[in-house]
């Protein structure tokens, strides 16, 4: 019986897979342009590193990590989410130490046992940035402009920031214990999981999704009451400073986050059209977390980007992206049995492709008709046509396809001719050199 994947997997195949290069291609671009680096960090972490970042009241790490021991009895889990790698590459690799801030910028795969959905599956895929170092209300404002801007560029309309602050420790003290008092009474009526974080961290009461918990949820005392002049005067910097940059946002003041690292700003970026899961995007700042993981007090601020859920809004939109890639040339042979004229061919093929043009030829043994039917359904570029007669002459036949022409060139000048066809850039492998010394 043939293996399946496993369930809450995909197979990204050619075709699809050029869509997502597309994306990750303009996400780097687009970091780059406001100043992030990219960083790569290892699918798994020591366990504690979630444990003591993400919080043990979360639904990440008390349901949904996958955690294992390896061979030496060390508990190892899959990345479930990528701000606290993130923060122990900062600390581990001493980035603090360098100018400040710190902006990085990831893109990476996120593990999560969880009930497979729409635009979100066990193993599902993120965009994310951090900054490090920079407590003002601008860096907030940064990193929502750097998601705001990646949209903007691949075309998505409608989208809409939801904003909130949930303080600082100091403020969400008096929060806390308000929303103990509302849902106590109760706690009843709530669901199996809401009583549990009644108890652990209340605030995870108004991230639940469960409907017979709606009302109560609706009911509940707002943070906006208990900020502190400081955390307010932050937040009402965020706000001035979205408004000058015309980005459209909504006070939210049932947004909280599903992670305990949180402080002041959160936001979540949704599209109108993706149901009851239309987030694209969601981040804030986590003033503490750089602390929590062993290092100094940091400020810092980021999000997380669903790359599945936006190629969902990006087909509900109808933005094309790219699809499978074209070959530039392919390589026919007239005669396929005629082992020194494949032989010939192999050393045009690797020559076009030492510089840098797509090539491709037949390997089936296939009729001259065949072939040149096949690199139609490849929608190559061109056809080099190898036949008995111009070879003799030391020439092939270059058909355009596109244009239906065809004329004879030199074998010796098609690499150049081609070159200059498809305005090739870059310098050809064979030409690379290597530091001196």
């Amino acid at each position: 019986m043939l293996t399946s994947r496993p369930r809450g997997t995909a197979d990204l195949l050619p075709g699809e897979v050029e869509k997502w290069q597309f994306l990750e291609g303009e996400f780097r671009s687009l970091c780059h342009d406001f100043g992030f680096g990219e960083v790569r960090t290892p699918v798994f972490e020591h366990t504690e590193l979630f444990q003591r970042a993400v919080g043990e009241s979360t639904d990440i790490v008390r349901k949904e990590m996958y955690t294992f021991k390896d061979r030496g009895g060390r508990s190892i889990t899959l990345r479930p989410e990528g701000t606290a790698p993130t923060v122990r590459a900062y600390l581990q690799a001493k980035l603090y130490a360098e100018p400040q801030p710190t902006k990085l910028y990831y893109v990476c795969p996120i593990f999560r046992y969880e009930r497979p959905q729409s635009g979100r599956l066990r193993q599902h895929h993120q965009f994310g940035v951090e900054m490090f170092g920079a407590a003002a209300a601008e860096a907030d404002v940064e990193v929502i402009m750097v998601a705001w801007e990646f949209f903007r560029r691949l075309g998505l309309e409608g989208l809409i920031v939801h904003l909130n602050s949930i303080g600082c420790p100091t403020c969400r003290r008096a929060y806390r214990a308000a929303l103990k008092d509302f849902f106590e009474p109760k706690a009843k009526d709530l669901c199996t999981d809401c009583r549990e974080r009644l108890e652990l961290n209340p605030l995870r009461v108004l991230d639940c999704k469960t409907e017979a918990c709606q009302p109560y949820i609706q009911e509940a005392p707002v943070i906006s009451g208990y900020l502190c002049d400081e955390c307010r005067a932050h937040f009402e910097d965020v706000k001035s400073l979205l408004t000058q940059r015309k980005v459209k946002f909504v006070l939210d003041t049932r947004l909280v986050r599903g992670l305990d690292y949180y402080t002041r700003t959160v936001f979540e970026i949704r599209h109108p059209h993706l149901g009851a899961q239309n987030s694209v995007c969601s981040g804030g700042r986590y003033d503490g977390l750089v602390e929590e993981c062993g290092g100094d007090p940091t400020p810092g601020v980021g999000f997380g980007m669903g790359v599945e859920r936006l190629v969902e809004a990006l087909e509900i939109e109808g933005v094309a992206l790219p699809g499978r890639r074209s070959v530039d040339v392919y390589i026919a042979i007239s005669e396929a049995g005629d082992r020194d004229m494949k032989n010939r061919g192999l050393d045009l093929l690797y020559a076009l492709r030492e510089r840098r043009i797509s090539a491709d030829m037949d390997y089936l043994g296939r009729s001259l008709k065949s072939q040149m039917k096949y690199a139609g359904k490849m929608k190559a570029k061109y056809v080099i046509i190898f036949g008995r007669e111009e070879l003799a002459g030391g020439e092939v036949v270059l058909r355009d396809m596109a244009q239906g022409r065809e004329r004879r060139v030199s074998l010796s000048d098609v690499p150049g001719t081609l070159r200059a066809s498809l305005d090739v850039g870059g310098t050809p492998w064979s030409n690379c050199q290597k530091p001196s010394g």
